[in-house]
């Protein structure tokens, strides 16, 4: 193995010479390693371009996940890493053959009545077969089905790619001089986490399963049924979908699939998956989405392909609404006040000084109608600003970053005039005001009470600790935890105490007019005064 990674890595060093690639790192390059600077043809993007791709799957899944980090890239580069396609040739049907009997430890006969030796498509990382269950497979006999298998000696490359890529990130990290900022071996460390997962097939059937389960009876999306007792870590198998892909307009447009509300519905399938669920497809491009357009006017969206999903913290969730409702309302301070509170910019960057940038960049948008406002020509503006005030790269935003940009990229080719705003505000402000309300407050606080109680003697004493010592950023740590604790105990307090106030308004009301008929207007009053009291509680 030893062997292997230094070959490839000998193998990456000539690519990277042949497309001067040392020009990435400026005079920091070490020319004995990436060779002298050069002329060519082609401008510096296009030729990494070209290296990722003659480097083969890995590298281009790389550079697909660098290509939604607008704040680690120069300009232009995003938009030519987006070109970089996963696309190889498939393997020999007899070999997949072979490789799911060996999964199975039987012949293909027992469980399939057919099997489609030609794959139906094929990626760096797996294939999918058409297949029929076997007549006698209990209650899915005869179904229809896709075998996805896992290509062989997958695991082989993939863990000799990623030892390189760590030693690249290593090299980057000693001589870039913008390291500490882009932080290359935590965004490595970020992407071997999502191809690691993607070997994993039952993790797939797994996060199909969940989606499922979040979306069952809705006429937005479907999932395909994961059949678990046919796969394993190598093979998965699921019921076939039949739609069309989203990508085929022409199709789309002869069936009258009504675009506008197509868009629509994508945009709102994503904040929902993101606020209400916080489980996400993360790999939301054209070849894993088909449509369903047995109602061509509200056309149901098909999910395929849950290899890659993500989630978010509490608090990056609760950081993110807050920073978007703030840019629907033009809210540039609270923006500013929101990435200093969530530790995305350095505490000591002033709080006008960047809210004054952040409407710089805003502004110009914000003078355009709502449905010429691009979501990721902002992020990109804001990214390059943010950059100047040593923006902390985030690395468990990658996927969201990606997804945004996918999903808006997919809403404009299918609708140009799509009002994503619009469309993403009411689902936003919905799950604020959920997340406010007393009961959920009550659930979250009964939750963490154990915990809470078993830790705030230790966590006075360290606040009191740091606060003698200075102000330190585990002191504004601890003081923001502090913070979001005691604001959930205000919350959930005063809720109980209008509850309770209220629920005591009703009965009273009640009891008056049962036992002791008294005038109509005082029970009345009564009944109305408690509703209100409840109100005020529901509202936090």
């Amino acid at each position: 193995m030893m062997l292997s990674r230094s070959r490839r890595m000998l193998e990456i060093l000539r690519t990277a010479r042949r497309y001067g690639l040392g020009e990435l790192m400026g005079d920091a390059a070490p020319t004995w390693l990436l060779g002298r600077p050069r002329d060519f043809d082609e401008p510096l993007n296009v030729r990494l371009r070209l290296a990722l791709e003659a480097l083969g799957p890995v590298f281009v899944k790389f550079g697909q996940t660098l290509s939604t980090r607008r704040d680690l890239l120069p300009e232009g580069m995003a938009e030519e890493l987006s070109k970089l396609q996963d696309d190889v040739p498939p393997f020999e049907g007899a070999e997949a053959r072979r490789l799911i009997e060996a999964a199975y430890g039987h012949s293909l006969e027992v469980f399939f009545e057919s099997f489609e030796t030609e794959p139906m498509a094929a990626a760096s990382i797996a294939q999918v077969h058409a297949a029929r269950l076997h007549p006698r497979a209990g209650e899915a006999a005869g179904r229809e089905v896709v075998v996805k298998v896992l290509r062989p000696d997958v695991h082989e490359r993939i863990d000799r790619d990623i030892a390189v890529l760590y030693r690249l990130a290593g090299l980057a990290a000693r001589f870039h001089p913008e390291a500490r900022r882009l932080r290359p071996v935590e965004i490595v460390a970020e992407y071997d986490r999502i191809i690691t997962d993607e070997l994993d097939l039952m993790r797939e059937g797994a996060n199909a399963s969940q989606l499922g389960r979040n979306w069952a009876g809705s006429d937005l999306i479907v999932h395909p049924e994961i059949f678990f007792d046919y796969s394993t870590e190598s093979v998965l198998v699921m019921e076939r979908m039949h739609g069309i892909p989203i990508d085929d307009v022409e199709s789309l447009t002869a069936a009258g699939v009504d675009f506008k509300v197509l868009a629509e519905r994508g945009v709102e399938i994503f904040f929902k998956q993101v606020f209400r669920d916080n489980f996400f497809h993360a790999d939301m491009h054209p070849g894993n989405i088909f449509v369903d357009v047995t109602h061509p006017h509200r056309p149901r969206y098909i999910g395929l392909d849950f290899g890659i999903v993500g989630s978010l913290t509490s608090a990056d969730q609760r950081y993110l609404a807050e920073n978007f409702l703030a840019f629907f309302n033009q809210d540039y301070k609270r923006i500013a006040e929101l990435h200093i509170e969530s530790g995305w910019m350095p505490a000591d960057i002033r709080v006008e000084e960047f809210e004054g940038a952040i409407r710089t960049v805003s502004e110009p948008i914000m003078n355009k109608p709502l449905a010429e406002i691009s979501f990721g020509l902002f992020l990109v503006r804001l990214f390059r600003i943010a950059r100047r005030y040593r923006y902390q790269v985030q690395p468990q935003l990658v996927l969201l970053q990606k997804t945004v940009l996918n999903v808006e990229g997919l809403g404009r080719d299918l609708y140009p005039q799509l009002d994503l705003w619009s469309t993403a505000k009411p689902v936003l402000e919905e799950w604020m005001h959920h997340r406010a309300s007393p009961r959920v407050a009550a659930e979250r606080l009964r939750r963490q009470a154990p915990q809470i109680m078993d830790s705030l003697p230790g966590l006075v004493a360290t606040v009191v600790k740091r606060l003698d010592e200075g102000s330190t950023p585990a002191a504004r740590e601890l003081e923001r935890a502090l913070g979001d604790i005691t604001h959930e105990l205000r919350t959930a307090r005063r809720a109980m105490r209008w509850t309770v106030v209220g629920t005591g308004l009703v009965v009273s009301a009640a009891v008056l007019a049962i036992y002791a008929p008294a005038p109509a207007w005082l029970t009345g009053l009564g009944a109305v005064a408690g509703l209100a009291c409840w109100v005020r509680a529901w509202r936090g």
